[in-house]
């Protein structure tokens, strides 16, 4: 992120690991983009997919350690869309068969406390984002407008909405990463 950051918000290695996925994101998106609309037909879903890609090499204990980054991201992003090729056609063939049904589930008081918290401090992670950024990731995240429509409505264009987004999904995840640890 463009914002310093102090050793409490940030913890060990976490502004490292942000460096390294912004200058990923920098050099190869477009090339990114390209490869995975390749595999999966659809533009929309090859920028959902590189969104997964880069938040999984965030989600590395040190990616800075993998010697060739750019071919670790790719691998990554190829696995993604082979995982939602496949997950798409299973679940195209369950709607066929009527295999789907809504779960009754309860949830704890703990798991609602805990869900409480996260929100709660997702939400201050969200004011704590640049103005255009915030209002990007708000739009496209919570109104569901896509890229081009935040790039109409915001004057910007869809390769900056993208960036806004993308930058906004990475603070927010190694922000709640950071306060709630899992594992």
């Amino acid at each position: 992120m463009t914002e310093p950051q102090s050793s409490e918000q940030q913890g060990v290695g976490g502004d490292a690991r942000q460096q390294l996925v912004a200058r990923l994101f920098q050099e190869h998106n477009d090339a990114l983009l390209r490869f995975l609309a390749l595999r999966l037909h659809s533009h929309q879903e090859a920028k959902e997919v590189a969104q997964e890609a880069y938040v999984k090499l965030l989600n590395l204990d040190q990616p800075e350690a993998i010697s060739y980054q750019r071919a670790f991201l790719f691998k990554i992003a190829a696995n993604l869309a082979i995982d939602r090729r496949r997950g798409g056609d299973r679940r195209e063939r369950a709607r066929e068969t009527g295999l789907f049904t809504e779960l009754n589930e309860v949830p704890t008081p703990e798991h609602e406390a805990t869900v409480a918290q996260e929100v709660a401090h997702l939400e201050k992670l969200i004011a704590q984002l640049p103005a255009k950024c915030r209002q990007a990731f708000l739009l496209y995240k919570i109104q569901g407008l896509d890229f081009v429509e935040v790039a109409q409505r915001m004057n910007l264009s869809e390769r900056m909405v993208r960036d806004y987004v993308t930058r906004a999904l990475v603070y927010c995840r190694v922000g709640l990463d950071q306060e709630f640890p899992h594992g």
